[in-house]
């Protein structure tokens, strides 16, 4: 079985940059993969990806050496097996509230005697290379819990502590609304007091329990502070996002290109 490129980044104290999916595309998660990215995820939770999609999308990011996970809908058994079976090399599992529940997304990770995964990996044992994908897949596979509500922030440590778990996920959207309701529009690259303190809190818990952080950010210059702060996987925006703001650039640069060249020659009609 190959080995985890997370693995072997975080093994020398660097901090992986994540891409995210959100397009069901094989060619678009092609195009992701051939970037440069550490790990990719794709989201089964949010972005408009069915299995069998994704099933595609994992097989067209092969031919990069890019590390692929998922984020399964929930908590759900099926789901994370299934994303394993699949070929994905970590999952990052939503709403995780309290120690049982990251003792039973653990155990969905991983094999007997450590977890309850049943074994089957179809196309995992294909693209992971083969050789002793059941001996060696509870050691490279990468198991996040993301911590997004209030709840799993006063259970914090007892969640960070959970034998297997290999880091915390943060998604600063949903624990933002969690911890503040409606006072702040949901999104990424927080400042406000409170959740900064909240995202310093989940690091040093993080790390303090042996285990890795990792953080959704919106935009690469936030990533980049939070790698400093000591994030081990920082994740920068999503397809859907990263191609309206290429999309919206390029559409700018043309109409304010086009509105100098009519201010210039006097042209008030309009139209190109």
């Amino acid at each position: 079985m190959k080995a985890n490129k997370l693995k072997e980044i975080w093994s020398k104290g660097g901090c992986a940059l994540n891409g995210w999916l959100s397009i069901p595309s094989a060619f678009s998660a092609e195009i992701m993969a051939a970037q440069g990215y550490d790990s990719i995820g794709i989201d089964l939770q949010h972005g408009i990806v069915d299995y069998q999609e994704a099933v595609g999308m994992l097989q067209a990011m092969r031919a990069s050496d890019v590390t692929p996970l998922v984020r399964p809908a929930w908590l759900d058994p099926v789901h994370i097996m299934k994303a394993l079976d699949a070929g994905a090399y970590g999952v990052i599992c939503p709403m995780i509230n309290g120690r049982a529940e990251a003792e039973r997304l653990v155990s969905y990770v991983r094999y007997p005697p450590a977890g309850i995964r049943s074994y089957g990996p179809s196309r995992a044992l294909i693209s992971s290379g083969g050789g002793n994908y059941l001996g060696e897949a509870d050691e490279e596979i990468v198991c996040f819990a993301m911590i997004e509500t209030a709840e799993a922030l006063d259970k914090l440590e007892e969640i960070a502590t959970t034998p297997g778990l290999d880091g915390i996920y943060i998604g600063p959207a949903d624990l933002t609304i969690g911890l503040t309701g409606k006072k702040y529009a949901p999104g990424f690259d927080r400042e406000e007091p409170e959740v900064i303190e909240a995202i310093d809190r989940i690091l040093k818990a993080s790390h303090s329990a042996g285990i890795k952080a990792a953080l959704h950010c919106g935009s690469a210059g936030y990533a980049a502070r939070a790698a400093k702060w000591g994030f081990d996987l920082v994740t920068v925006s999503n397809d859907v996002r990263l191609l309206a703001g290429a999309v919206a650039a390029s559409i700018t640069s043309f109409r304010s290109i086009m509105t100098e060249r009519e201010n210039a020659s006097g042209n008030t009609k309009g139209g190109y």
